[in-house]
This record gives C-alpha cells, structure tokens and sequence, in this order.
C-alpha cells in the first residue's frame, strides 16, 4: 500500500435540497482536491439532510429517496469525482425496486459506485429498513469499510469490520448537541450559531464540551485504538433542521490519536496521510493477534432479540 491522502469535510446542508447541498460537496472537492486530497467523505446523508426525515410520511420519504446506482445523484457525484479527480463518500436515503427505503452511504470515483453500505441501525423515521451486511471495498490499494453513526455505537459492528479487512472505517455522523441520559448532553442554543461571527467564543466553548467533542473523544479514539484501524469521522456543523450540530469531522490514526480535524466555525475540510506502517505498529495489531475466539465464541455469538431504543428527541 502506498500512502494515501484523505479529506474529512463538514458543512451546513439544506433540508431536501439536494442541489444546494450537491454545490457544498463540489466546491469542498475541489478545494481539498486542490490541496492534494485523493478521497474525500462528507457526513450522513450529506446530499439530502437528516433530522427534518423525523417528520416526513412514507409517501414523502419515497420522493426523496432515490435508486442506486440510477439514480441522479449518483450521477452527479461521478461528475464531480471526475471533475476533481477525487474520491467522494457521501450520504443519502435509498430506495430499491420494491420502494423499501435504506440509509445509504456510497464511495463514488469517475467511474462511478464503488460500493454501497446501508445503515444496520436506522431510527430517524419509521419507514426506513435496517441494512443487513457489512460492506469492505478496496479502495486505491487499501481496505476500506463503512458504518454509519449509530452502528458505531455496537462495538462488534467495528471488530467485524475490522476482522473482514478494513484497514479504514469511514464513520459519517449525524450527532451531538442532542439529549440523553449522559451527564452534561443536551441541545444548543441556535442562537450561538447566528451569533458565532459577534460571539465565537461561547459557540466554541459550547462545541467542545460535554454536549460535543468531549464526548466524542470519550469513544471515538477507542475505536481506533482497539481495533488498530484508521477512522474517518465527518459530521455537519450549523443548523440541520432545528437542530444545531458542532462538525469535529476528524481522521484519527491507528494510535487513537487524532491527525487532522476541521476547527472552522463553518464549511471545512481537513486532510491526513494515511501511512500503511501504523497499521502493525499499532497496538490493535497485536490484540487482534492474540485474541483466542474459542473463549468467548459462543458468548458473543448466543441468541439475542435486538432492541432498538433510540428515542429522537424534539428540540421545544
């Protein structure tokens, strides 16, 4: 493998707007093309926008879900892929032949769908089915794999993905700033997103506290670490319906340590090497060598009835 160069972006997407939000991917493409990148990946349902789903009916979820590889924003990636001369991830809902509905992500180059993963843990409407299959997909001489946010969360969703042969797990995100039952979670005020210009100051303090990115990084370092891989996390930062989310897109390396993070209070992007050596020099290497299946096989593996109990809080 040879050293690879990959951008994590975030912007403020549109609700329903995939024009718009299609204009964002391609001006941050080329722009991180510009500065070197070979691939770049945008957050969960980057082309369309996420948490204003919660409200649409089945028949309006279908309007805005699309066929893939046919549909026409696949076709728009590969424009711009090929524009650019860079990869791109990114995100939107998916239908198939039978109008059942999926949180896709897709890896487009300028030939076009290079793979396609969907959500194995959808929540934010009703209508959506839970994909059933990890997806590994060779990625200019690396292993690459996909799981979208919530998956994150299941841990033996990252080591089978890292035991099938991903060397890197893109992890598009939709989060933060929302509540829940940890201490110090909950929303944020939008008033300091219209105010960052005047008051940068408590928007940041904000962003990188337990509501956000002290709360990331309780988590997505282990990641990494446990399983010795390479994450690209993107996330969107600003308004995305009436919720306010703080981007922190970040690659972090084999280590846990994190190599590149977009800090703007706005569209960014940030760009890492990716170097095959830290992929054996790190500990994770060594503890997926020295694991001993036979101890815990049947425990891992005994009948489970999964429980789904994400509950999408209204921001009042």
């Amino acid at each position: 493998m040879e050293k690879l160069q990959i951008a994590t972006a975030q912007f403020e997407n549109r609700n329903g707007d995939k024009s718009y939000n299609l204009q964002q991917i391609d001006h941050l493409a080329g722009k991180a093309a510009a500065e070197g990148a070979q691939v770049i990946a945008f957050h969960e349902c980057s082309i369309t926008g996420y948490t204003f789903a919660r409200h649409l009916s089945r028949e309006e979820m279908l309007e805005l879900s699309e066929l893939i590889p046919d549909g026409e924003s696949i076709r728009a990636l590969t424009a711009i892929a090929t524009k650019h001369n860079i990869v791109i991830l990114a995100g939107l809902f998916e239908k198939d032949a039978a109008d059942k509905m999926y949180k896709a992500y897709v890896c487009v180059d300028k030939n076009g769908l290079v793979a396609k993963y969907r959500k194995l843990h959808p929540f934010i409407n009703p209508h959506l089915t839970p994909g059933n299959e990890y997806v590994v997909f060779d990625l200019l001489g690396w292993k690459c794999g996909i799981l979208i946010c919530y998956d994150n969360n299941v841990v033996e969703n990252v080591r089978a993905t890292t035991l099938l042969g991903a060397d890197i797990i893109f992890m598009p995100h939709v989060t933060m700033m929302t509540p829940s039952t940890r201490p110090g979670a909950g929303f944020a005020d939008p008033a300091l997103w219209h105010h960052r210009e005047s008051d940068p100051t408590s928007l940041r303090l904000e962003f990188d506290g337990m509501k956000g990115r002290s709360w990331l990084m309780k988590w997505l370092p282990a990641r990494a670490y446990d399983n010795g891989i390479y994450v690209v996390f993107s996330n969107p930062i600003g308004m995305d319906d009436d919720q306010l989310k703080n981007g922190c897109s970040m690659i972090l390396d084999p280590f846990g340590d994190v190599i590149a993070e977009c800090r703007k209070l706005g569209n960014d992007f940030a760009i890492a090497a990716l170097t095959p050596e830290k992929l054996q020099q790190a500990g994770g290497h060594r503890y997926r060598k020295a694991r001993r299946p036979d101890l815990y096989r049947d425990i891992i593996g005994q009948a489970h009835t999964p429980e789904q109990k994400v509950v999408w809080v209204e921001n009042k």
